[in-house]
């Protein structure tokens, strides 16, 4: 069986897209000039010397014309077992390990390079999901990424030296790198002890030195994708400093133990949103007139599928969709839209939120009803709890649904409180396969 697997592998060459069969094509029509120019032996080498090839070298037996069928199958089977064999040869100095055959790499590679052009919007842990299951499918994948965060190694970075908090790029890059197991821990490696490089990512520092190198953060992030042979790009949805704000409403407990109606206040900073311990109603931007970044705006109206999802919904997901041009620019655009509701609630963001919560926040955000499709989890473990904090994202009442619910299992078994990268991917690629 295995050995039957190998074979039908290698009639994968003759697939379309592979760039092989015209070479074969070329290969039989040299053979074929080969046997021409052996027609001519006759004339070239004599009377005599032809005599002798046929009555020493061919067998009596034999029919002229079956004999001269042999020798050209024999001779174009040792030629494509010699051509074959170098290419393995050669290709083998590149191979490493138990990588995959060279002809699986490549008619991968030819997929990818055919698939679809896909935009993702978010950030955090959900974008990096989403994105390792994508770039399966297609190299042409842009994410655009929140420049929000303030928290942790990147507010550091971003307050020391001016630079767009790089924690969430970092991820997206490792994500979408050719060697992501090893450059995911490379990249995630935090430096501990009593130093100034205390709390700080690798691939933080590697960024920030990057933008000191390359002249701008943008020019960084287009150099480390190529370094690191990234399969699309990685990209901010706006180069100004912004700063994430929020007005949350924090309950009041009064003497007796219960909670009135709660207070309003306002929360400055992406990092003291989820921290302030209340039910946000809206987010905002500081300055929210920013200009969106215009390779941001391209690749959204040059899209096939534009995904916004998963993710923190207020302080990954809305900070993009705020930028003005941004919005307007899916608005408009001519691809599928699909917003991909989280797996499991989030503590401080979207506490008891179900599937219809989070479209009613996008709508009274946005002003719009800018994702007509929604993609939701359909399978809730009832032996494996998404978490301490956490519950699962319900599905709402069909007959409340005034929007398109497309539903799967799109759990990680491993993690209930994420998706599984390829089960999500899988699901989006139906949108623009069908």
């Amino acid at each position: 069986m295995k050995r039957w697997a190998g074979r039908r592998s290698h009639l994968k060459w003759l697939l379309p897209g592979m760039n092989v069969k015209r070479w074969l094509a070329l290969l039989v029509v040299g053979v074929l000039f080969i046997a021409l120019g052996a027609a001519e032996l006759p004339a070239v080498l004599g009377p005599s010397a032809w005599g002798f090839y046929q009555l020493y070298v061919r067998p009596a037996f034999v029919h002229p014309t079956l004999w001269m069928a042999l020798l050209l199958i024999a001779g174009a089977s040792l030629l494509v077992a010699a051509v074959l064999h170098l290419n393995r040869s050669l290709l083998s100095a590149f191979r490493r390990g138990n990588q995959d055959e060279v002809v699986e790499v490549i008619y991968r590679h030819r997929q990818r390079r055919r698939g679809p052009k896909v935009v993702a919007i978010g950030g955090g842990h959900g974008l990096n999901t989403l994105l390792r299951g994508l770039k399966e499918y297609t190299d042409h994948i842009t994410a655009i990424v929140t420049v929000a965060d303030d928290g942790g190694s990147s507010g550091r970075l971003r307050r020391e030296f001016g630079i767009l908090p790089p924690g969430d790029f970092r991820n997206c890059i490792a994500a979408l790198s050719e060697a992501e197991g090893l450059l995911n821990q490379l990249f995630q490696y935090r430096f501990a002890g009593n130093t100034d490089l205390d709390g700080h990512s690798f691939g933080n520092l590697y960024l920030s030195a990057m933008t000191a190198i390359t002249g701008s953060f943008e020019a960084a992030l287009e150099e480390s994708s190529r370094i690191l042979a990234v399969r699309g790009r990685v990209i901010p949805s706006t180069l100004a400093q912004v700063t994430l704000c929020a007005e949350v409403r924090r309950p009041v407990a009064d003497g007796q133990g219960s909670s009135r109606s709660g207070v309003w206040c306002q929360v400055r900073g992406e990092s003291a949103i989820t921290a302030a311990g209340g039910e946000v109603q809206r987010v905002y931007l500081e300055p929210d007139t920013v200009p969106a970044y215009p390779q941001a705006i391209r690749a959204i109206l040059e899209a096939d599928l534009i995904v916004a999802g998963p993710g923190s919904l207020y302080t990954s997901v809305l900070p993009n969709l705020l930028v003005p041009d941004l919005a307007r620019a899916i608005a408009v655009a001519r691809a599928v839209k699909v917003y991909v509701c989280n797996v499991a609630t989030q503590a401080g963001e979207t506490d008891g939120y179900d599937v219809s919560a989070h479209v009613r926040a996008l709508r009274n955000h946005l002003g719009a009803n800018l994702f007509p499709i929604v993609l939701a989890n359909s399978t809730f473990l009832p032996d494996q709890p998404p978490g301490a904090n956490a519950d699962w994202v319900r599905l709402p009442p069909a007959r409340s649904v005034d929007y398109e619910l497309v539903t799967r299992d799109l759990v990680d078994r491993q993690h209930p409180w994420r998706h599984d990268p390829d089960k999500l991917a899988r699901a989006l690629m139906e949108f623009v396969q069908a």
